[in-house]
């Protein structure tokens, strides 16, 4: 038997239909990386106003270059142009769209009603392409710009707070064991060092972007040419004027496409953000660790509730919110090939719907993660009574190889000793497992071999942080230092964080 299905008036109430006529924003579904994460500065640079303004921005320009080449434009229509590149009428462009089914035609009838005279020379010779391919890679550029301004602020944060505690020793780990101790300063800037990687690869993107320009419908600029009565020089000259005047170098365009640009590029900006997420994912997850140690924590209001159950926790939710983030943002590459590798021939529109989401999103969250980042870092708390204790539970294993080595200037056997300070290891850390101290230097004290030998001394533990401090000093001075000076001048505009 068929169910029919009731219709949606019979499901709603009146109280909710009448609700959904005059729909509020909080009764539509937001994207968190809006109303949450997301600084206004991204949300600006991805919003509908800043692309259809740029696509009449790339209609003037594409306008004033033919116009500059010979076609038959007059002043008046370019000045049309000109004098409308920012009242849009969404309402009258969502109409037309609804009318239409196509989106572009949609904003260049819109424009065409508020400048008439500039109508019959709009988008002349141009495919849809024209508008969003080089809209988006103007969008990227400016993305990946601040996005580099951000990552750059989170290398001098840990800069700074490795200056800072550059020489308090702390318990090393291998394989999230106990190893030999290195310094919390230390650690922050091996932390920066996978940031400044990520660096390099937004700058590299930034340096190798390439713009679209004017390529025409399959990218045989066949339009154009046709425009120019078969002048090859002029058509040549219509993209590098368009690209110089939409402020891109013009070294730096495509020799060719098809109807877009090479959607694998899509994947490679994609890539580079995802490195952020992974090396995000891996401080933020190293905070969490060393906050369950007690010896990090990351920013608490006075106010600040920690769990609505338990009153009296100090959850790491800015860390914990920051790898949700990272691994939405690692995942996002592997979409973009997929989509590279079915642009079938000279372009098929599937890849439309999934890059509206992937794009302005995956720069929306990365975002959103350095801001994150930079919350916690600026704010983070160094326990260091709780640092010195663990180092000190765990240092007289650490000790034993010094141990060792004075044992055999004082003539010892190598092999005999090795085996006594490994049979009271045992011992004590089965203690220490139990409960109770580490009393693994007494053990070892009432043992003839190590006679004479200063065993207090041995712990001592700057004697096992080696060039730590220093190697700070030279990360700060010829890596942070460097990109501080390179970004001095960037303002970064830090969303508000809402936990």
């Amino acid at each position: 038997m068929r169910y029919n299905a009731p219709s949606v008036d019979v499901i709603l109430s009146p109280a909710l239909k009448k609700r959904i006529t005059t729909l509020d924003s909080c009764d539509q579904y937001r994207s968190p990386l809006e109303t949450r994460y997301a600084s206004g500065a991204m949300k600006a640079l991805w919003s509908d106003r800043r692309r259809f303004t740029t696509w009449r921005r790339l209609w003037l320009a594409l306008a004033e270059s033919q116009q500059a080449l010979g076609l038959d434009i007059s002043d008046e229509q370019v000045q049309a142009i000109r004098d409308h590149l920012d009242d849009l009428d969404l309402d009258a462009a969502a109409r037309y769209e609804r009318e239409f089914r196509h989106d572009v035609m949609a904003h260049v009838h819109a424009l065409g009603d508020v400048a008439p005279a500039a109508r019959p020379i709009l988008h002349l010779g141009a495919t849809s392409q024209y508008c969003n391919c080089n809209t988006e890679l103007l969008l990227l550029r400016e993305a990946l710009e601040l996005l580099a301004g951000k990552t750059a602020a989170v290398v001098v944060a840990l800069g700074e707070f490795a200056e800072t505690w550059k020489n308090l020793p702390v318990l090393g780990f291998t394989h999230y064991q106990p190893a030999q101790p290195t310094t919390v300063g230390k650690r922050a800037s091996v932390w920066a060092q996978d940031f400044v990687l990520m660096l390099e690869e937004l700058e590299f993107r930034l340096d190798t972007l390439r713009f679209r320009g004017v390529k025409g419908t399959t990218g045989t600029q066949a339009s154009f040419l046709s425009l120019f009565d078969g002048d090859e020089a002029k058509v040549d000259e219509l993209d590098r004027m368009v690209t110089e005047k939409m402020g891109w170098p013009i070294e730096r365009r495509f020799a060719v496409t098809g109807q877009t640009y090479p959607r694998v590029l899509d994947a490679q900006v994609l890539s580079t953000i995802a490195g952020i997420g992974a090396v995000s994912h891996r401080l933020a997850t190293d905070i969490r660790l060393l906050a369950n140690r007690r010896e990090l924590e990351e920013p608490f209001e006075s106010t600040q509730i920690g769990s609505s159950a338990m009153a009296y926790k100090r959850n790491p939710m800015r860390c914990e919110r920051a790898c949700a983030l990272a691994r939405f943002i690692m995942n996002l590459p592997g979409n973009a090939l997929q989509t590279a590798s079915v642009q079938w021939l000279e372009r098929t529109l599937d890849d439309s719907a999934n890059r509206r989401l992937v794009l302005p999103e995956g720069f929306l969250a990365t975002d959103g993660l350095l801001d994150i980042l930079l919350n916690v870092i600026q704010g983070l708390i160094v326990n260091e009574p709780v640092v010195k204790a663990n180092l000190k539970a765990e240092l007289p294993f650490m000790a034993t190889e010094n141990l060792l080595m004075a044992a055999v200037r004082n003539g010892g056997d190598r092999q005999e000793l090795h085996e006594i300070i490994r049979s009271h290891s045992m011992d004590a850390s089965a203690q220490v497992k139990s409960g109770q101290a580490n009393d693994l230097l007494e053990r070892l004290a009432g043992e003839p071999a190590f006679k004479g030998i200063d065993l207090e001394a041995l712990l001592d533990p700057a004697q096992y942080i080696g060039r730590a401090p220093s190697q700070v000093d030279s990360f700060n001075r010829n890596v942070v230092d460097p990109i501080r000076s390179r970004y001095a001048s960037n303002n970064v505009e830090v969303a508000e964080l809402r936990v």
